[in-house]
């Protein structure tokens, strides 16, 4: 009876729930941002901590010389005086060469000059032909003048928020980073996973992450990447989750508590004195 009892009981009994992971919350993506040409930094328009849209002029670079052949070149591009001048002679060659078929109709000049106004209106075709040639050469002499002033206005590759200055107005720049921006919307959790629960996460699954933040309650995080090649010198393997932070309520670099997919975790609520922004993501 005892024996059975205890076998019962070892049946019955619940497996131990796995521990919580350690895991860090980094920002999705941050990207040094440098520039493509050399020059002295003329205008900052963004500081640290500053939210910044995708293209968003973050600063700019001398550019006199820049700006003066982008007008030059756009100035010679609205010029049409040759077009029109040529195009001009093309309908008065036109017209002489009509005039002297008329005239050969009627043996008052000979096909000698009839020709000669034929050459003078292939000549004017071809003189028109070139004037338009050199006026598109000219509309791509200022497209070219366009994109290196465009150079000396460094731009945000994505939305995110600048997390580091590395220069000032007036210094020169040139092979070395400008700014950092980061993305905050969503962030990343990265968790380093015991080899035994090699095939418990998939991707898509939503894992609970516990910040180590004062005041700041349980999230949820999706699973985008589970590495399929193990880590034999720490017997683990990688995992990689994506979570929203609508309003940057959390701020990345922080450290915290992962729970494996279907764990009986609930939420835990913010703390009271918590900011709104943290209270508002439960």
């Amino acid at each position: 009876m005892l024996a059975a009892a205890a076998a019962a009981n070892m049946v019955l009994a619940a497996p131990p729930a796995p521990k919580p992971m350690g895991c860090l919350i980094e920002p999705d993506r941050v990207a040094d941002v440098g520039s493509q040409v050399v020059g002295l930094v003329e205008r900052l328009n963004v500081e640290r901590g500053d939210s910044v849209a995708a293209g968003q002029p973050l600063l700019t670079l001398r550019a006199e010389v820049e700006r003066a052949n982008a007008g030059v070149a756009d100035t010679r591009a609205r010029v049409d005086a040759d077009v029109l001048a040529a195009q001009a002679s093309l309908d008065l060659a036109q017209h002489k060469v009509k005039r002297a078929e008329a005239l050969v109709a009627q043996n008052f000049i000979s096909d000698q000059a009839l020709e000669l106004a034929r050459g003078e209106l292939e000549m004017a075709v071809q003189k028109l032909n070139q004037a338009r040639s050199q006026q598109k050469i000219w509309v791509q002499e200022k497209q070219v003048a366009d994109a290196q002033l465009a150079l000396r206005t460094v731009r945000s590759p994505f939305a995110g928020v600048v997390v580091e200055r590395f220069v000032n107005p007036g210094e020169r720049v040139e092979d070395r980073p400008l700014l950092r921006v980061a993305v905050i919307d969503p962030l990343r959790v990265e968790l380093m996973v015991p080899t035994a629960q090699y095939g418990a996460i998939a991707r898509g699954d939503q894992m609970t992450i516990r910040p180590e933040l004062p005041g700041a309650g349980s999230v949820i995080a999706t699973v985008r990447h589970v590495d399929r090649v193990l880590d034999p010198a720490s017997n683990s393997f990688r995992v990689r989750l994506s979570l929203a932070n609508p309003g940057g309520a959390l701020p990345a670099g922080l450290r915290c508590k992962a729970d494996l997919p279907g764990a009986a975790v609930a939420l835990t609520a913010p703390a009271p004195g918590a900011p709104p922004a943290l209270r508002a993501k439960l």
